[in-house]
């Protein structure tokens, strides 16, 4: 019983054979078999943390995780038909088939990535936010348990690219009384003076001046997010995805973006409990943003 990598010349072996081998010590249940190989650069240095994901003849996943330190991919799954793909920031990604047979050990061996070439940069000037094809949205942690997911549906903003992107600016504006989250009940207690007491505080409002390559297409944007009534400095941690056309043509581009905030530091402190000391709303609020802009006309 072997696997072998389609298309390749990847090495066979039966999963754990050999004592002392690498996987001597793996445990593999009778219908499956093991799948690895080890991702490298163009100057053969492991990958670290470059995603991976295995799926079927179906095209599902049935896993996926990151490389360790020394760019290993190692998955245990059901005998079969199966498809890879790994991808890491600043290369092109990489797909592969394999057929994996029970109790067999499937490897590629070191698979090597190609330098991608970088996006290129939006011109220089004035863009706008398209709320019609951006979000804004956030998840918090409900009573311990479930995910409460979110978005602001009316806000604006526009960036400023400067001739050295590092130069550049951006201003966003939130209504902070547009919060959905599908409930109007609890809708209502978060635009109260509970939580976000949008009365007082109307609007939530981030502007920065800092952009920091942090090489390939990611970007770090740090700036000054004013939230109920107190500004905190915040870094949206930024992916930027390119340039495009709309289906009229205009050009666009495009980033996605998070960022993690603790409603304590913008004192958002409401501490209603449950009777068990659970905090009714998490401390920690994950912030996704998808954005959009077109060149001001």
């Amino acid at each position: 019983m072997f696997g072998r990598w389609l298309g390749s010349k990847g090495s066979r072996s039966q999963a754990g054979a050999g004592r002392g081998g690498a996987l001597a010590g793996v445990r593999v249940h009778r219908s499956a078999g093991v799948l690895s190989c080890r991702v490298l650069d163009p100057v053969s240095e492991p990958v670290q943390q470059a995603e991976f994901v295995v799926t079927d003849g179906a095209g599902r996943k049935v896993v996926g995780g990151e490389t360790d330190p020394f760019g290993s991919v190692l998955a245990t799954v059901p005998a079969g038909e199966y498809r890879l793909a790994v991808t890491a920031e600043g290369f092109t990604p990489f797909h592969g088939a394999a057929t994996v047979d029970q109790g067999a050990h499937a490897t590629l061996g070191d698979v090597t990535l190609q330098v991608a070439q970088p996006q290129q940069l939006p011109a220089p000037g004035e863009w706008d936010i398209d709320p019609n094809h951006s979000q804004i949205g956030f998840t918090a942690r409900h009573i311990g348990l479930a995910r409460i997911h979110g978005r602001f549906n009316t806000f604006a903003g526009a960036v400023r690219i400067a001739d050295r992107m590092e130069d550049s600016a951006m201003h966003v504006i939130i209504d902070a009384a547009s919060i959905d989250t599908n409930v109007q009940m609890r809708d209502d207690h978060l635009r109260s003076g509970d939580f976000l007491d949008v009365g007082r505080y109307p609007t939530l409002e981030f502007y920065s001046e800092r952009f920091v390559h942090r090489g390939g297409n990611r970007w770090g944007v740090t700036g000054a997010l004013t939230l109920h009534g107190v500004s905190r400095t915040v870094t949206l941690d930024t992916r930027y995805l390119g340039l495009g056309n709309g289906l009229e043509g205009d050009p666009r581009a495009a980033c996605r973006a998070t960022t993690e905030l603790h409603r304590e530091d913008f004192t958002l402190t409401w501490q209603t409990m449950l009777a068990r000391g659970i905090a009714a709303v998490g401390s920690s609020i994950a912030v996704d943003l998808d954005i959009q802009t077109v060149p001001r006309g």
